[in-house]
């Protein structure tokens, strides 16, 4: 099972908790795991279908159901307001799980706030330090890098399928999902402004000039970005400027949760892969251990750039540059590492046959990194 199931199950014996990730990740798949291998009793519900969404508003559950799960709920108009009612008053006889394909904790259309009632979790797609049982860490990675980590296409392994499985998931997400939570009319534009971002993953996003490549304001693209990112589609690593003079407040760089949106070179598909990658640990380690975790990016005005710096609290834990094919030591990690002082500083290469180290600094390939996830490993 996923590895979020174990925390979820101990979380739920305290708190309701909150499940947030993109559509068909895994969630409604865990819940029902959940359901069935922990619970004795309970029901599932999904706000998309008419008659659970009828025995939502009426609430219209039998009192021995010991396990609830609510999906999709956020689409509820003022569902936060619902489930604090409904937790404050059946929380000695009811486990809670909410689930949604947008992030729960920034919709807020529910008036009071739900703070200390809940736990909440990200779910992520497959990576290589979660593969699906009886799948290799070689076949994980090609598949990874040609079809992406949503389980459906990674399962079945067939590019033609994974194509047509993310177009209808894309139109899905954009014309349904955004459009029954967002004030967006002009769905038409949005679709091309995703487009456009798919062939400028690893590059930065300068607002101005997506505006003038779709004729829409500035502002108008800020805010669809910012929904973007609420359903799950992208995510924006912005740079580290604090203690570099020299540093430059560039855009922040674009990148996919699913690294089969990408359209690009094994460049761009690998630091994608990185990128997401990295985030799963950060987004666990946040929601686990509660430290606030940071994915950036620096470059300077001389050019030095590194792919990826993670902050804990704000404080420089590791520097990573990414390379698909190049096996020497990157000059501006050098540079960074020796002017920075970060704990670790890491090159990750795609075709790397061995690992090593130059001027304390790791040279290794994603297979190595990714070996000793932090679900699976005590606080360091």
């Amino acid at each position: 099972m996923r590895y979020l199931a174990n925390f979820i199950k101990n979380d739920l014996k305290k708190k309701m908790v909150f499940v947030g990730g993109p559509r068909q990740v895994g969630k409604t798949t865990l819940a029902q795991h959940l359901l069935a291998a922990d619970f004795a009793s309970g029901r599932y519900f999904n706000w998309d279908f008419d008659e659970d969404r009828h025995d939502i508003i009426n609430k219209r559950w039998s009192k021995n159901e010991r396990f609830l799960i609510f999906d999709e709920l956020h689409k509820y108009p003022g569902w936060k307001s619902w489930i604090k009612g409904i937790y404050d008053v059946q929380k000695k006889r009811h486990s809670i799980l909410v689930t949604g394909s947008a992030r729960l904790d920034v919709y807020r259309q529910g008036g009071d706030s739900l703070l200390g009632r809940y736990h909440y979790w990200r779910l992520h797609p497959f990576t290589l330090d979660e593969l699906p049982t009886g799948m290799s860490g070689e076949e994980g990675f090609k598949r990874l890098m040609t079809i992406g980590g949503f389980p459906e296409p990674l399962l079945a392994g067939d590019e033609r399928e994974a194509r047509r499985w993310r177009r209808e998931r894309l139109d899905r997400v954009v014309r349904e999902d955004i459009r029954d939570i967002e004030s967006i009319r002009n769905i038409q534009s949005l679709s091309l402004l995703l487009e456009l971002l798919r062939t400028r993953v690893g590059s930065t996003v300068v607002v101005a000039n997506l505006a003038n490549d779709i004729h829409v304001s500035s502002n108008t693209i800020k805010s669809w970005l910012a929904v973007l990112e609420r359903m799950y589609l992208i995510f924006l690593v912005k740079p580290y400027t604090r203690s570099l003079p020299r540093a430059i407040h560039k855009p922040p760089k674009v990148f996919f949760f699913d690294n089969g949106d990408v359209i690009g070179d094994n460049g761009a598909l690998f630091e994608n892969l990185v990128a997401t990658s990295l985030l799963k640990r950060l987004h666990f380690m946040e929601d686990y251990y509660g430290y606030r975790y940071e994915l950036r990016y620096i470059r300077d005005k001389e050019g030095r750039e590194v792919d990826f710096v993670i902050l804990r609290d704000g404080i420089i834990q590791e520097l990573i540059e990414v390379k698909y094919a190049d096996d020497s030591l990157a000059r501006p990690l050098c540079y960074y590492a020796k002017r920075l002082h970060p704990p670790k500083a890491t090159q990750i290469v795609a075709e790397l046959d061995r690992e090593f180290h130059q001027d304390d600094i790791l040279i290794t390939s994603p297979l190595n990194y990714f070996t000793r996830p932090p679900w699976q490993q005590k606080e360091e």
